[in-house]
């Protein structure tokens, strides 16, 4: 296995989670429950991270979430089921799970 991404935002993590798993990568959570350590361990140690399961998928892996994350100037979308905002880096709603393709941009 082969730390994939990590980040202080859960939230982040969790979609770059579903981004991967989305394009058939498997990954697992390290460090998810990690936050109750802080003021024992450094926070930066603290953060979620996630792991490739199969390191041939590494690459490609990598390049998914480049790309994913490359867009900092597209816009924001509403999600249709629960109309709440959703950054540009959310492949699916914060808040109700549903899908962005599912959505008008």
């Amino acid at each position: 296995m082969k730390l994939i991404y990590t980040h202080e935002n859960r939230f982040l993590v969790g979609n770059a989670h579903n981004i991967l798993e989305q394009a058939g990568i498997r990954v697992v959570w390290k460090n998810e429950f990690a936050s109750s350590a802080i003021g024992e361990i450094a926070p930066f140690d603290t953060w979620p991270e996630l792991w490739v399961v199969d390191d041939a998928d590494y690459d490609h892996a990598i390049q998914i979430i480049a790309n994913a994350l490359s867009a900092p100037n597209a816009p924001e979308w509403i999600c249709r089921s629960c109309n709440e905002n959703n950054d540009a880096a959310f492949e699916t709603c914060w808040n109700c799970q549903t899908d962005k393709t599912e959505m008008a941009q």
